[in-house]
């Protein structure tokens, strides 16, 4: 029996797929939630690459951010020695304990967010650190954003996780993704930014699965609420672990890409196994090539889906 929970309601509501059995037998439960209006903690944004106006410098808000000297381009040329300096100073005097790093052309090459995620740990012990890179997008500040974001939404996704596994002793909690597929609890704390409209997204599958159905209903209501979010706990149900590796690759004939595609699925397996997924039946679901006309030529954007079974 799977159990899917709404939580954007007054209170959570509660349905059972399956055979009935009482909530505690559950194999699992899935929750739809959306983060859009959740408490944000203040971030410390550190960008990594050259001067720029004032208005294109990066806002956290709430928290604080500095541009440190470095970065590469992103057919991976250095643009300037990583500012180890700067960098162990503003995380030693900023105040704060979430970080997101952003590095010009680390979609290519991340060697300094990961050297900037190794002095702030070391600065700050116990720091939560979001880097950029994770995210793919090859835009500058839209992977900013994006890392922003997840940093801010962490610790309100952390206190998510532990109200509902505390709800469900011994159950396995996941979160519905936005767009498909669900997240273990774990890669909920990690990365919410992945499920900030997942109650969005499990309303349109509940629905879309409601209509399907004919008027029958196949789930029981446990703790019941609006027909919306009834629909929006069903749509979580239904959903499986589910991620995304997206990279800039170099490549200079088909077999230098052959090998950098199959490291990127390598990647994705391992990411839906963090996920949620059972190792033995996780499985590529979908890759995309698409050449990079404003680089030379050689430069490919590289997504790859990856879906699985839970435990």
């Amino acid at each position: 029996m799977i159990l899917g929970v709404a939580l954007d309601g007054p209170s959570p509501v509660v349905v059972a797929v399956g055979d009935g059995a009482p909530p505690s037998a559950a194999i699992r439960a899935c929750v739809a939630v959306d983060l859009d209006g959740t408490p944000r903690a203040p971030v410390a944004a550190i960008r990594v690459g050259g001067l720029c106006p004032p208005v294109l410098r990066p806002v956290a808000d709430p928290g604080v951010a500095t541009i440190v000297r470095g970065g590469h381009s992103l057919t991976g040329r250095p643009l300037a020695p990583l500012d180890t300096a700067a960098v162990r100073e503003f995380a030693a005097g900023c105040g704060l304990s979430d970080f997101a790093v952003t590095a010009t052309g680390s979609p290519m090459l991340a060697d300094h967010e990961l050297a900037v995620a190794a002095i702030v740990a070391a600065e700050v012990p116990g720091a939560e650190i979001t880097l950029s890179y994770e995210f793919g997008r090859p835009g500058l500040r839209e992977r900013e954003a994006h890392a922003i974001r997840n940093a801010a939404l962490g610790p309100e996704a952390g206190r998510i996780a532990d109200r509902v596994t505390r709800e469900l002793p011994g159950v396995p909690v996941y979160f519905a993704r936005t767009g498909s597929g669900l997240v273990s609890a774990h890669y909920f704390r990690r990365y919410p930014r992945a499920c900030d409209l997942g109650g969005t997204t499990s309303l349109r599958r509940g629905r879309a699965a409601l209509a399907a159905a004919g008027g029958a209903t196949p789930f029981e209501v446990i703790a019941p609420g609006s027909e919306d979010l009834v629909a929006a706990a069903y749509g979580a149900a239904l959903a499986r672990p589910e991620a995304q590796v997206e990279r800039i690759v170099q490549a200079r004939g088909r077999a230098e890409l052959d090998r950098a595609l199959q490291d990127a699925r390598d990647e994705a397996l391992t990411r839906v196994v963090s996920a949620g997924a059972a190792p033995g039946f996780a499985r590529i679901a979908e890759t995309t090539v698409n050449p990079l006309s404003y680089l030379p030529d050689g430069f490919y954007r590289v997504r790859v889906t990856a879906e699985g079974a839970t435990p």
